[in-house]
């Protein structure tokens, strides 16, 4: 018996429909176990993120955290991540950047010339590399105390007394300085004292100077901010 056509579409249509139906079945089937094993990794994750907030690894937690947020982004574990992640994240960069701070000064106590020095020494941030310029508090038991910019060539162009253009921290402030009678390439910082206490203050130092060689105007940028004074050894008085 044949049948009428628009019985046959209708047939065909719900066959379709059925063909259809089934292979979003078989679809949503495969996706369920791949669905199920990324649940478990990100709860594997997040339990070594605990683990590492209870050891207090900052640095690990923060890295955990990202590769959870990165990885399983609508999980539960990334909305359990991203109630703590922040402050934890906060907390690190702020103790990293202690660390380096604290990092780029260098304290020293060692004989010198008959006597006993103790340093405390800070390369500037600008200018890098080669053409860096030391800053350094130095106490001597003969000397006393001083403080005094050191650098390679032959060193600063110091008529006399000269005033540097300073800033600490954006505030201008001049620094009184002269140029040593001995000829080595550096420049004495007449009110170390002042500096001294302005420095345990600041951040940040820059200084105008002008070189020697081909009289190059130059600004010195220091980040004074990790200077530990406990670090930098008093000396006893030469009786």
């Amino acid at each position: 018996m044949k049948l009428p056509f628009h019985s046959s579409a209708a047939l065909l249509c719900g066959m379709l429909a059925l063909s259809g139906c089934n292979s979003q079945d078989q679809e949503q089937a495969a996706q369920a176990p791949a669905a199920s094993a990324q649940n478990d990794d990100a709860a594997r994750k997040l339990d070594t993120y605990r683990q590492l907030i209870r050891i207090h690894n900052d640095e690990m937690t923060v890295t955990m955290g990202h590769d959870i947020l990165d990885r399983y982004p609508d999980s539960a574990a990334a909305k359990e991540v991203q109630q703590t992640l922040p402050d934890i994240e906060k907390r690190w960069k702020e103790e990293s950047e202690k660390r380096r701070l604290d990092a780029l000064w260098l304290y020293q106590v060692s004989p010198m010339q008959g006597g006993t020095q103790s340093t405390a020494t800070l390369y500037s941030s600008q200018p890098s590399g080669n053409d860096r310029v030391r800053l350094v508090l130095r106490r001597h038991t003969d000397w006393g105390q001083n403080v005094f910019l050191y650098g390679g060539g032959h060193g600063f162009v110091c008529r006399g007394n000269c005033t540097l253009h300073a800033t600490f921290d954006g505030k201008e402030h001049g620094i009184k300085s002269f140029a040593p009678s001995t000829g080595e390439p550096a420049l004495m910082i007449r009110d170390d004292d002042d500096f001294i206490a302005r420095m345990k203050k600041a951040k940040k130092i820059t200084m105008d100077v002008t070189l020697v060689d081909g009289e190059k105007k130059e600004t010195l940028v220091y980040e004074v901010g990790g200077f530990d004074p406990a670090k930098w050894k008093a000396l006893p008085k030469k009786k």
